[in-house]
């Protein structure tokens, strides 16, 4: 390791590899590219709202002229944004207005995190410039902490922008009265474009812009690319969003710090430590930079806190989880095989000590009557026909997994994944003595892995070999979940297909979990 690389990781390590530094270690290790400049609309990507608290939450904006250009078309200056909130969708009757800066380094993108708000109603808001103004976005404050109302909310994610039309995100936005929408990852895909009907992992429906990202400027394309899909922005412009992000927004199957490109015996030639820490670095940047999350999100070079828990009254309150960042490195090799014993490890981790403490100490202080954990990764058991099981779950941490669903008895648990690109719906047992404490609403991707099917081919055999998981859709679309006092619902929507624009919207399964009895139950 050379002397340049050996300072890029101590920065990382530090928590520097950000801003104007961070942009100067990526010089050391990529070549640099001119700044296009381009005037115009700077509202070209949309606008968007999330992590509602009972008075406010956080608006967003990104400044983009020129959005596939190297900075979105932006001069490298500050740029003052204004922006209101009014009680009505025309902006006659304004609450609240203010300034934010666009700054270069944050890819001119604004953040403005609210407060002052009345809890459990709707507002309506926009930025403008001195010679342009934004969409107008809806949004919505959490209820407030003594609320015993329903609460309602979509579970999504796994939006392969090359995979279909996320024609799903359209029928999203016109869902009512939605108190939240949780992504739960794979917002990009890092992949390099290919040629529409080209070869590779996928249908190519349409191209990504560009090489594989691995710089800053590279994540933010692609971003921009995704953000300009009006069924995506229709969804943003509609509802406050929750989002956490998985392995697409960096590298596939990444964990802590670890690429997957790891010298293994699935990819022999190893990416340096340090390249891959600027790689993260730049992604973490630039999933806030695009994501309407609040500032205690703001990554320092590869340190992000994206764990966070929000209360939605006496109903709910939500978990949001990270399962990559603080994650051991998947045993065995990875992909999905036989168990070696390295799955047995007592003290392996997903979620890391600080996050899995901060969850037992939030979920014993819990009020609401709905504990729900928004993730990533499959936490049902899955044993295949062949008994092999995917490393990249939380089967691969089985001990972790036991931790994990101690803390959940008897608190009327409910778990979101994505991850798969199908929808589950799963049974949680502890072990050994195979008692439900909770329960798995699995969401099936956006787009990923094209328009799907009715059921996979090995469905009905894994359901067979593994009587917890009670439901399966290989269809594509979200889940709607609405929280009552007694019960929890997921009711699966779905399009029959993606590969062409315009799919109507079908519901494919509904269950309810009931407070006091864990457990998937047909409604």
């Amino acid at each position: 390791m050379d002397s340049a690389a050996r300072q890029v990781l101590a920065l990382a390590r530090r928590g520097l590899l950000r801003g104007a530094t961070g942009l100067s270690a990526l010089a050391v290790l990529q070549p640099s590219c001119a700044r296009s400049q381009a005037p115009g609309n700077p509202f070209t990507l949309g606008l968007a709202s999330g992590d509602p608290w009972p008075d406010g939450m956080v608006i967003w904006t990104r400044l983009a002229p020129d959005p596939m250009a190297t900075g979105g078309g932006m001069e490298a200056a500050p740029v003052e944004v204004s922006w209101e909130v009014a009680g009505d969708s025309r902006m006659a009757r304004v609450l609240r207005r203010g300034t934010a800066t666009a700054r270069p380094e944050a890819g001119h993108s604004v953040h403005v995190e609210l407060t002052g708000l009345e809890p459990g109603r709707t507002y309506f808001y926009r930025f403008y410039t001195a010679r342009h103004a934004s969409s107008i976005g809806r949004t919505r404050t959490a209820p407030a902490a003594g609320s015993e109302a329903p609460v309602r909310f979509l579970n999504a994610g796994c939006q392969n922008y090359e995979h279909g039309y996320f024609t799903a995100w359209r029928h999203a936005a016109l869902e009512e009265e939605i108190d939240f929408v949780f992504h739960y990852g794979d917002y990009i895909y890092e992949y390099a474009g290919r040629p529409v009907g080209g070869r590779g992992w996928g249908p190519a429906v349409r191209s990504h812009h560009g090489g594989e990202a691995t710089t800053l400027e590279d994540y933010r394309a692609r971003y921009a690319q995704y953000r300009l899909d009006p069924d995506l922005a229709a969804a943003h412009a509609a509802h406050p969003f929750i989002c956490t992000y998985d392995d697409h927004e960096v590298e596939n199957n990444w964990v802590s710090l670890i690429s997957q490109r790891d010298g293994g015996r699935r990819f022999p030639v190893a990416t340096p430590p340090e390249v891959f820490a600027l790689r993260a670095a730049a992604a973490f940047q630039a999933w806030y930079e695009n994501s309407p999350v609040r500032a205690a999100a703001l990554p320092r070079g590869t340190d992000i806190t994206a764990f966070r828990r929000l209360r939605f009254g006496r109903t709910l309150d939500f978990h949001a989880l990270d399962t990559r960042r603080f994650r051991d490195d998947q045993p065995c090799g990875d992909g999905v095989v036989l168990p070696c014993e390295a799955v047995a490890r007592p003290e392996a981790q997903v979620l890391g000590a600080a996050q899995e403490s901060w969850l037992r100490d939030g979920l014993a202080r819990g009020q609401a009557r709905w504990q729900v954990l928004g993730q990533q990764i499959f936490v049902a058991p899955r044993i295949f026909p062949n008994g092999a099981r995917s490393m990249d779950s939380w089967d691969g941490y089985p001990s972790a997994r036991a931790r994990l669903l101690d803390m959940l008895a008897g608190r009327n648990a409910v778990i979101l994944t994505g991850d798969v690109h199908r929808a589950w719906a799963n049974d949680l047992q502890a072990q050994p003595e195979g008692r439900v404490v909770a329960v798995e609403f699995v969401g099936t991707s956006i787009t990923s892995e094209g328009d799907g099917s009715e059921a996979q081919p090995t469905a009905a055999a894994a359901m067979s070999l593994n009587p917890h998981l009670k439901f399966h859709s290989n269809r594509r679309g979200y889940t709607l979940q609405v929280a009552r006092a007694d019960r929890l619902e997921a009711i699966y929507r779905a399009v029959p297909y993606v590969q062409q624009a315009g799919a109507p919207r079908e519901d494919r399964g509904h269950f309810v979990t009931l407070a006091g009895q864990p457990g998937v139950v047909p409604a």
